[in-house]
């Protein structure tokens, strides 16, 4: 049987990750990758390819690294390689009709969320930040909405209280690419239909921005927390401790919530700091800190950094 012809499209690790397991299957030839342009990265901005890109060279598989999807250029080199599906796991650009409609299968997404949930830029993150308690990864056919072609198929993964954005995201990612090798076969088959997304629990999941992390301590233990898990590795959940001449960014990166209220103490008040963490006060319960870094400093755990920093009960974090 001749191997299926694909293009993949896709960028970050969880794209790499997709890759990788496609190029395991002897199902398919995967004749060119499309991946995002070199970006700066690092304290001297040098050039750094994407993970995709350092994947596909080692094997010798072409690459195109367009500005824009809807360069004349690109599309025409596109069409050179004849796919007969395209794959696509966290591109990082919307891609136009004339993409869609070139392979006779058209394009297959890998979306980290169960549409129609979470249409958007960051569903593993917005799903912690939101509470739930699943999630899972969708395998759709694109169409030229933002996360709206039909379903293809699902798979589903509880969200445990010891995971965070970075830890779902790496088995979202195994997860997906496995689904996506066992998908293909059987939607070119024809024996997978199509469905469309259901009108009802549509929701968005836009991109994070830096200031997404910023603790509110008003807010409950369990929201915070949430807050915290859900924005590993970027931007991280971070406040302001006391220090001189001015307040200095703290980053909190695990915490757990504590069963205890805070009536006569003001929100974000430290009401202790000793070797079990640094318990702050929310609305309604607390927040024990149990590994945070200063602006600066490395990750420590509460009882090493409170070793070093001075913080103590009745102060306040967030002023």
């Amino acid at each position: 049987m001749t191997p299926l012809r694909l293009v993949f499209m896709g960028t970050p690790e969880l794209a790499r990750t997709c890759l990788a397991t496609l190029l395991q299957a002897s199902e398919f030839q995967v004749v060119a990758v499309v991946t995002q342009p070199d970006r700066p990265k690092g304290r001297d901005l040098k050039l750094q390819p994407s993970p995709v890109k350092e994947l596909a060279t080692s094997r010798g598989i072409p690459v195109l690294q367009p500005e824009r999807a809807r360069d004349e250029g690109f599309l025409k080199q596109l069409a050179e390689f004849q796919p007969d599906l395209i794959a696509v796991a966290a591109f990082g650009q919307i891609l136009p009709k004339t993409i869609l409609d070139l392979p006779q299968y058209g394009c297959l997404n890998v979306h980290t969320s169960l549409l129609p949930k979470y249409r958007g830029a960051a569903p593993i993150q917005w799903a912690i930040l939101n509470d739930e308690s699943e999630t899972g990864v969708t395998i759709m056919k694109m169409d030229i909405g933002m996360d709206t072609g039909d379903i293809l198929t699902q798979q589903s993964t509880a969200i445990d209280a010891a995971d965070n954005a970075q830890i779902l995201y790496d088995r979202l990612a195994e997860m997906g690419a496995e689904l996506l090798v066992r998908t293909i076969p059987n939607f070119v088959a024809g024996t997978i239909a199509p469905r469309p997304q259901p009108a009802d629990g549509v929701s968005l999941a836009p991109k994070i921005k830096k200031q997404d992390g910023q603790i509110n301590w008003a807010q409950s233990a369990r929201t915070i927390w949430n807050r915290i898990r859900g924005l590993v590795p970027w931007p991280g959940a971070f406040t302001t401790m006391p220090a001189q001449p001015q307040p200095q960014l703290l980053k909190v990166w695990q915490a757990q919530v504590v069963e205890r209220s805070v009536e006569t103490s003001p929100t974000g008040t430290i009401l202790e700091a000793d070797k079990n963490g640094i318990l702050v006060g929310c609305l309604p319960g607390s927040l024990r800190l149990l590994t945070v870094q200063r602006e600066g400093g490395k990750r420590l755990s509460a009882a090493e950094f409170l070793a070093g920093h001075g913080l103590r009960p009745g102060q306040r974090l967030g002023e």
